[in-house]
């Protein structure tokens, strides 16, 4: 590991995505507690991303380009209906108590699938992280682990302190019925740019 790493990670992890959106969306309609929970999740769902990089799945998915549009416009789609909910007042800017109607189990797997669903996930494992394993290392699978759960540890930090941001903001937007229709259309339509991002990617 060398301060490029840890650069370059920061970098990944702090730019605008879908995670950093569903986690701040989450502090602002449901507070510091759920975001954090929320970022949790997002961070739990680089797991599949990471063990596929490790075993080989990954490569498997950058070579089929059937296999990489499939699990692209599944994520595709699941960020146009998340526009379609959050526009409609029933998505992830939905105002409510803390744990109070989705529960933490159901915050977990909801941003746990926003990042199973992005392809582009295995394919920064199976780019970048091997730019940092030396060819002479002893135990590669080992050192690769190690960086993947340092970029673990960072997403949830960052996502963290992005929910919990946004929590602080909590009461100044809940208190203008004006400001919660603006942000809740500006999420929808995040969700709907990012959809249209990932659509365009290509491997």
């Amino acid at each position: 590991m060398n301060l490029e790493f840890l650069t370059v990670s920061l970098l990944v992890v702090a730019s605008p995505g879908t995670g950093a959106a569903v986690t701040i969306a989450t502090g602002l309609s449901r507070g510091a507690r759920t975001a954090a929970i929320a970022a949790l999740g997002c961070t739990l769902g680089i797991v599949p991303h990471m063990l596929a990089a490790v075993t080989g799945l990954a490569a498997l998915l950058h070579a089929s380009s059937l296999a990489f549009e499939v699990v692209k416009f599944a994520g595709v789609a699941y960020l146009l209906y998340l526009a379609w909910m959050t526009w409609r007042e029933q998505g992830v800017l939905r105002v409510e108590p803390d744990g109070a109607t989705r529960s933490d189990c159901a915050v977990i797997r909801h941003a746990v699938l926003v990042n199973l669903l992005n392809p582009k996930l295995s394919m920064f494992f199976l780019a970048f992280l091997p730019q940092f394993i030396a060819p002479d290392d002893a135990a590669p699978t080992v050192t690769m682990l190690q960086l993947s759960a340092i970029f673990m540890a960072m997403t949830f930090v960052v996502f963290a302190l992005y929910g919990a941001f946004a929590a602080r903001m909590r009461e100044h937007v809940l208190g203008s019925p004006t400001t919660m229709t603006w942000l809740r259309r500006s999420f929808a339509a995040t969700f709907v740019g990012l959809g249209v991002k990932l659509a365009l990617t290509t491997r």
